[in-house]
């Protein structure tokens, strides 16, 4: 997998966490243990992008 398409690919993947943080922030019924690991895998993502674009 060339590099540019693998940092793709972990751009949506933290669009879909993003995504499931904001609908977990509208629902009473997500603790926020879950809340809080969903952030953790996002940021996580997000410095492996930084990390591989440079």
């Amino acid at each position: 997998m060339a590099l540019s398409s693998h940092v793709q690919e972990l751009r949506k993947k933290h669009q879909t966490l993003n995504d499931e943080v904001k609908e977990a922030h509208r629902s009473p019924s997500v603790d926020a243990l879950r809340i809080a690991e969903l952030k953790k895998q996002k940021l996580r993502l997000k410095e492996e992008i930084e990390r591989l674009s440079r």
